[in-house]
């Protein structure tokens, strides 16, 4: 009989702790969208592609130009000389896509750079939110599915502490 107390205790005591626990969520995306640093890392982001933009419109431009000029003036061209346009060509391209993909690169750097801090601000705000109301758990509404009504919506807490007014 007192191993089936015993028992029972080992059972029914982990229970009893996890139903102490108190939960919340929020809606990550829709916090992190509002956050008023936001529209500065938006803007930024916007002029660098716009200005990569204008970059390979220029290259595809001088590329163009260098066709039509090579296709005008084909006749008595030697075998070399149409080796040689052909290779400027071809130089032209290749600098076009190491460009494109320079640039790709450099813009998610750029994105990766601007909003990690941001990023590190919700979760610093989450865990404050999170401490100040013992919560156990804060969850992003998004990847559950199915929040009890034992759940805490901490949303406006995260916001407020964020200095987000809806």
């Amino acid at each position: 009989m007192f191993k089936k107390l015993i028992l029972l205790l080992i059972v029914i005591a982990p229970m009893s702790m996890f139903a102490q626990d108190k939960i919340a969520y929020i809606n990550a995306n829709e916090i992190f969208s509002k956050m008023p640093e936001l529209k500065d890392v938006e803007t930024k982001l916007a002029a660098k592609s716009e200005t990569i933009k204008k970059n390979a419109a220029a290259i595809e431009a001088e590329y163009t130009k260098k066709v039509e000029e090579f296709q005008k003036d084909t006749t008595n061209l030697t075998e070399s000389i149409l080796l040689d346009r052909q290779t400027q060509l071809d130089g032209l391209r290749d600098r076009y896509q190491n460009f494109i993909q320079t640039s790709q690169a450099e813009f998610e750097k750029e994105q990766q750079t601007l909003i990690t801090p941001i990023q590190q601000k919700m979760r610093q705000a989450i865990k404050e939110v999170g401490d100040e109301n013992n919560y156990a758990y804060i969850l992003d509404a998004a990847t559950l599915l199915h929040i009890g009504s034992h759940a805490t919506d901490a949303s406006k807490m995260v916001k407020t502490k964020l200095g987000i007014t809806d």
